[in-house]
């Protein structure tokens, strides 16, 4: 039987030969989960031979790996702001991108302590209203999806970071079923145009939930919906923060003057593209 540092290394050359860049990340994360040990572990005790149902379990996620499964998806889950989240086939894996939203809207707000209302459209795994109710001590929340898959995994998320007695989830397409005044709105919707989805990656295409990436002909569809309900739906003072795609700036600043929406700030990622846009009431 192999030990840990040579199933480590087999999987390792296996992975890059297929092509994988992160070959050695993925070989190693994969192998921590299947053995469950931690890296410590394996630092320490690389000799350590695997126990036949270790070497099955890896095995199968190198199967799984092989087959453009991305790893997140594989282990089960993914950390977003420093927090652990599940994830289920109808989520999508949080992106270190999407922490652009959550630090935007954070440095918009006045008071972190005030009891604020806030709405997550498309929560799917809920990363960004648990983000933003673990650094808002004072605040409840509402994650909307029509997903009832994701709902449950996002209730399980709450649950396990411990924000769950302050948010509720609901099944609804956006806002239909969602009446009072939020003083500040969230989303990271579809926003990919549906001819798009055929050409993106295989780890995007075959494994990402359709629901939460196809954003009608030219992508914006959701955004004419959310920006639209604002209207009724934002607080006097209240913000709205959505994530877009890299070329979608422009196009949101011209539906945001369409719906009486003003522009606060254009918030770029860790690549310098435009990945969020804050808005408020004329």
């Amino acid at each position: 039987m192999k030990t840990r540092a040579e199933a480590l290394k087999e999987l390792r050359r296996t992975l890059s030969e297929a092509g994988f860049e992160t070959a050695a990340l993925d070989a190693r994360l994969l192998l921590l989960e299947a053995l469950g040990i931690s890296a410590t572990d394996l630092v320490s005790q690389p000799d350590t031979p695997l126990k036949p149902e270790q070497a099955d379990t890896l095995a199968a996620f190198a199967r799984r790996r092989l087959n453009h499964e991305p790893v997140a998806r594989i282990l089960g889950g993914r950390e977003f702001w420093g927090l652990p989240f599940r994830l289920s086939p109808e989520t999508l894996v949080p992106r270190p991108d999407t922490e652009t939203l959550v630090e935007t809207a954070l440095a918009l707000l006045p008071d972190r302590q005030a009891p604020l209302r806030i709405v997550d459209f498309g929560t799917g795994s809920g990363c960004i209203l648990v983000a933003l109710l673990h650094e808002l001590p004072s605040a409840t929340g509402l994650g909307i999806d029509l997903s009832f898959g994701a709902l449950v995994t996002a209730r399980a998320n709450a649950i396990d970071n411990r924000v769950s007695r302050r948010c509720h989830f609901a099944l609804s397409r956006w806002a239909d079923a969602v009446s009072g005044s939020f003083d500040l709105i969230v989303s990271n919707p579809p926003y990919i145009a549906s001819e798009v989805i055929p050409t993106l990656d295989e780890e995007v295409r075959e494994h990402d939930p359709l629901l939460a990436l196809d954003g009608g002909p030219d992508g914006l569809e959701p955004y004419r919906v959310i920006l639209r309900e604002a209207g009724r739906l934002l607080a006097p003072q209240g913000l709205l923060v959505v994530e877009i795609g890299y070329d979608q700036a422009e196009a949101l600043s011209s539906l945001a003057g369409v719906h009486g929406l003003e522009i606060l700030r254009t918030a770029h990622d860790l690549s310098d593209n435009p990945r969020c846009v804050a808005m408020k009431r004329l």
